[in-house]
């Protein structure tokens, strides 16, 4: 890597920073921090490499800020299928923009997972790119201005630690391989686990319609945090606004005979489904996520209704109020 930054430079932090920031599983911070060593013999190369990898960073980010703005929550569901574990990620993300703001982004790129979705997920929910360019270049400078400065403190460390592996050579590469294959094949059997947890159980639109329409007793809950509400304010007509966070709180508020549909606008309907478990452990066995959520919902052409309606205070959805 040395050997590598050495020959390529800056070019090298640029196109590491980037695929990093696009979504690639490369960690561009060591890279940096490497960068940062440097400064000790080089003093102006931290200026160019702080800049470069700002820039780099920025850029990839810009990228998902705008397939967010253009698709949505589409493009969340499009991190999930190529990555180990962004299910979950999503809604932590969606909990601390609702937690933090806008100054989630300046922090972002700490957070492992945040980094990814933050981005899109700004864009999804219609942040102003004037407000997100800046507070996400801030959070850039933040990242690799701390990057360098940890490499510039540690270099004899650093460089201490470099010749140890170059001494192991192959060795060492192939320790390191070893660790990573069994990281990610355990992230792998994780998520699968959590896959084959999400497929079971789930109503499908239509399912939940036709109980509708016979007039079964069915409580539609929808559990989507508030900023994703905001940036889509409907719901499936009669259907009670409680959050994942707050299911635990108002689970003895809910009718206890009769199935519970929870649905959410989440990659996978992870948090439908984590819904419906918090249900069940509360004894509310009948408790099922819906398929798709409120965008299943919708592209099967049934009605939806604004969420200010008053039908949101009535405790269950009527069968007449869900008509296609």
């Amino acid at each position: 890597m040395t050997e590598l930054l050495a020959q390529y430079g800056l070019w090298l932090i640029f196109l590491v920073v980037l695929a990093e920031q696009l979504g690639l599983p490369i960690p561009a911070m060591p890279l940096v921090m490497l960068a940062g060593a440097r400064v000790v013999d080089e003093p102006m190369y931290g200026v160019f490499a702080l800049l470069v990898a700002v820039a780099a960073s920025s850029l990839g980010d810009l990228a998902w800020y705008v397939a967010g703005r253009l698709q949505g929550h589409r493009v969340l569901r499009l991190l999930c299928r190529i990555s180990l574990s962004p299910d979950t990620c999503v809604r932590q993300s969606e909990s601390t923009f609702t937690r933090y703001g806008i100054a989630t982004l300046v922090i972002a790129k700490f957070v492992p997972g945040l980094s990814t979705i933050a981005p899109p997920l700004a864009g999804a929910l219609g942040m102003r790119p004037s407000a997100f360019m800046l507070f996400n270049t801030l959070g850039a400078v933040l990242w690799a201005g701390a990057a360098l400065v940890i490499g510039l403190l540690f270099a004899t460390q650093i460089e201490a630690v470099l010749d140890a592996l170059a001494e192991l050579g192959a060795y060492a590469a192939a320790l390191v391989g070893v660790l990573l294959a069994l990281y990610i094949g355990w992230r792998w059997l994780e998520r699968r686990r959590a896959l084959r947890q999400l497929q079971s159980e789930r109503l499908a639109p239509e399912e939940l319609l036709a109980m509708l329409d016979r007039g079964d007793a069915v409580t539609v809950v929808d559990v989507r945090s508030g900023l994703i509400v905001d940036a889509e304010p409907v719901r499936i007509p009669g259907a009670l606004s409680i959050t994942l966070e707050q299911i635990d709180a108002h689970a003895h508020r809910l009718p206890k005979d009769g199935v519970l549909v929870t649905y959410c606008a989440c990659p996978n309907d992870v948090s439908a489904v984590r819904a419906a478990l918090k249900l069940h452990a509360a004894g509310l066995r009948h408790a099922r996520p819906l398929r798709g959520g409120i965008e299943g919902w919708q592209a099967a052409g049934y009605r939806v209704e604004g969420v200010g309606a008053s039908s949101l205070s009535g405790g269950s959805v009527l069968a007449g109020d869900s008509s296609p």
